[in-house]
């Protein structure tokens, strides 16, 4: 009796909570991007080039920190007083879990994505196995056209062509 009152809760539950869709799931990632500071796509040659100074060591990082703290003509030349560098130390590592945990969910999201298309494929195949069947009835016939297009268009277990390898070119004569 108790498991079917946490059941009947659960269903009515379900049913007052607005079904996620793809779209709004999309929208809300469009949304959370205009949070993030220095939110930008880079070109590969730009980011390639940030690469190399953003991957200092943090003991580096760190002693160079301490040299704004111990001299004013250093601090005045870098323009950041140390609490700033150190601050933004601790803010790249906090905005680095965000990377870490965005990069999980990209993982779990591409998971279900194979999963989903997995499913599916399972279900058209199937699908094919059984009108291939069912076509050889004539009161199936209605099917015919609709086998012979996944037939045309099926790439599984089918080889692909071999294209026979490029000549090798000659060698020059040497003078």
């Amino acid at each position: 009796m108790v498991s079917q009152a946490v059941a009947n809760g659960s269903a009515a539950t379900a049913e007052q909570e607005p079904a996620v869709t793809p779209e709004s799931v999309v929208e809300s990632v469009r949304a959370l991007r205009a949070l993030i500071p220095n939110y930008v796509q880079l070109p590969i040659p730009t980011a390639r080039t940030l690469q190399s100074v953003a991957a200092l060591n943090p003991d580096f990082t760190q002693a160079a920190i301490n040299a704004v703290s111990a001299s004013e003509t250093v601090q005045a030349t870098v323009g950041q007083t140390a609490e700033e560098l150190q601050a933004a130390v601790d803010a790249t590592a906090r905005w680095t879990m965000v990377r870490d945990e965005l990069k999980a969910t990209l993982d779990g999201v591409t998971s279900a994505v194979l999963t989903m298309k997995h499913s599916l494929g399972q279900s058209v195949l199937l699908t094919y196995t059984v009108s291939k069947k069912l076509v050889k009835v004539p009161q199936h016939a209605n099917l015919l056209p609709h086998v012979a297009l996944m037939r045309k268009t099926n790439r599984l277990g089918r080889n692909r062509k071999v294209q026979p390898p490029a000549p090798e070119p000659s060698p020059a004569p040497h003078v």
